[in-house]
């Protein structure tokens, strides 16, 4: 059962890479987003500056996150203008398939639109990862999970107003709070070189937080998403 949920899902989220990158038209608009916002804080910061090195794990995330919420008012737009929402609610299959499938389409998307981004952060803001790309790596999966899997969600509650653009971070952002907070810190602690047992710390809390959002929101979304359609 489980690997025919997981297997549908994979075809859902391959739908939707394979329609993006066909047109590309959202996919640059959320990179060039992400690559002006670091131009605009690189020219706010005075080079080699100690409190560009201190700012720079802030920094990096509002260039990430902004620029994914972007991507995430769009996360269900096709599906709506084309009817085809509700051609997937009558298919014989669990609604959470749809979450999982929309999950991992916009986690591969926001994944792809940071491994571009990033290697432009350094050079801007010449950073090292002095606590090792492992632990970077690790951080970046699980903000990026809590604020994927929250996001989707909020996606297919807002598909059906006009300013979702608008309601869409509003409602977003207060959620994640925690996730973000603790995503700068222990982005900061890899830029700095220790990652001690204050980043282990903070990698609990970013497990616990993505855990409790991925399970509440995949078990609302069934709710939500009959009521956009």
């Amino acid at each position: 059962m489980m690997t025919r949920i997981l297997e549908l899902a994979f075809r859902l989220a391959w739908k939707d890479l394979r329609m993006e990158f066909r047109s590309r038209q959202n996919f640059l608009t959320v990179l060039f987003f992400a690559f002006i916002v670091i131009v605009i804080f690189n020219f706010a910061f005075e080079p080699g500056s100690p409190a560009i090195r201190e700012s720079a794990p802030a920094i990096l995330w509002v260039a990430f996150l902004f620029a994914g919420i972007l991507n995430l008012s769009s996360a269900f737009i096709v599906e709506k203008e084309e009817g085809c929402l509700l051609g997937l609610l009558l298919a014989p299959m669990e609604r959470g398939v749809i979450f999982i499938g929309k999950f991992l389409s916009n986690m591969m998307f926001q994944l792809l639109m940071e491994l571009l981004i990033f290697p432009v952060f350094l050079v801007f803001f010449n950073i090292e990862l002095r606590g090792g790309w492992l632990w970077f790596l690790l951080v970046v999966i699980l903000v990026n999970t809590g604020f994927v899997a929250v996001g989707t969600l909020f996606s297919a509650m807002t598909i059906g107003l006009k300013t979702r653009e608008v309601l869409l971070p509003i409602l977003l952002f207060p959620v994640i709070v925690p996730v973000i907070i603790a995503g700068v810190r222990a982005t900061g602690l890899v830029f700095q070189g220790s990652p001690g047992s204050d980043l282990g710390s903070w990698l609990k809390l970013l497990g616990g937080f993505d855990l409790v959002f991925v399970v509440v929101s995949a078990a609302v979304f069934r709710f939500v998403v009959e009521e956009a359609s």
